[in-house]
């Protein structure tokens, strides 16, 4: 019999301690932006990397959704990362069941307040939101495509990755067009990404979508989604952008969270 005390959040922080490196603490707060004035402000770290963090994931399987919730409150990102982990391996799980996906999916929208930096959306959003909307409607997803929250936005976008490794397409370009004014580069790599994405399900769709958009859409967004075409084709759509909009080569993309490669309640979907 499982021990329940062992699927606990005092557990995992335990853990945690045990991993953490105080050398990768400056760095990983460089990376993840924490520094005054950033989008991660004021976030804590205590030097665990993704790849042991990942692995202690999978040894709390079917914690339950409280202790969830309470690593979700840490002001520990590592924390926060364990939980989301764990959210996340449940739902890549065949054999997780409905009541066990509606209940993470209800506690990501619910805690999004604590789902506040792009590895921590992009851990989480494609498995545990695209995946329990998978064949309900998804208008939550364009109510928070729609939020002031930059990472509510992110979710809308990064959530229908789950939907394009399956072909289905039409919420990808839907939530690209739909987000191609947003004001921030995280948004724009998101969305050039899915994009990138889902051309490679169905590159003459992509293209139609670009010889529309290509002209008005971020740059970042367009350097995403064209990474895979030819040279002579990204020359091809790079020469839309008017010259006054032209700028430097985004930085590298976040990579997808291993195996890979807010919210209130009453609004979830049945």
């Amino acid at each position: 019999m499982t021990d329940p005390g062992r699927l606990s959040a005092a557990s995992v922080l335990e853990r945690l301690s045990a991993l953490a490196n105080p050398d990768d603490v400056p760095g990983l707060s460089r990376f993840f932006k924490a520094g005054p004035g950033e989008y991660g402000e004021g976030d804590t770290f205590i030097g665990v990397r993704r790849g042991p963090l990942t692995a202690l994931a999978k040894e709390f399987l079917g914690m339950p959704v409280g202790e969830l919730e309470s690593l979700l409150r840490s002001e520990i990102h590592e924390a926060r990362a364990a939980a989301l982990a764990i959210m996340s391996e449940e739902g890549r799980r065949k054999r997780t069941s409905p009541e066990r996906r509606r209940e993470l999916f209800e506690l990501y929208l619910r805690r999004h307040d604590r789902i506040n930096n792009w590895d921590l959306v992009d851990s989480a959003a494609p498995y545990v939101v695209g995946g329990y909307l998978e064949h309900r409607p998804r208008d939550i997803l364009y109510e928070l495509a729609r939020s002031p929250v930059l990472w509510e936005r992110r979710t809308a976008m990064v959530a229908t990755w789950y939907f394009i490794r399956s072909g289905d397409l039409d919420d990808a370009f839907a939530m690209a067009a739909l987000l191609l004014d947003d004001d921030h580069d995280l948004i724009h790599k998101a969305t050039g990404w899915m994009l990138r994405s889902a051309g490679q399900m169905d590159r003459a769709r992509l293209v139609a979508f670009l010889d529309t958009h290509a002209a008005t859409m971020p740059r970042t967004a367009l350097r995403y989604a064209i990474e895979k075409f030819s040279p002579a084709d990204r020359a091809h759509f790079l020469a839309l952008k008017p010259a006054s909009r032209a700028g430097s080569a985004p930085p590298a993309q976040p990579r997808l969270p291993p195996r890979f490669s807010g919210g209130s309640a009453g609004r979830y979907p049945n």
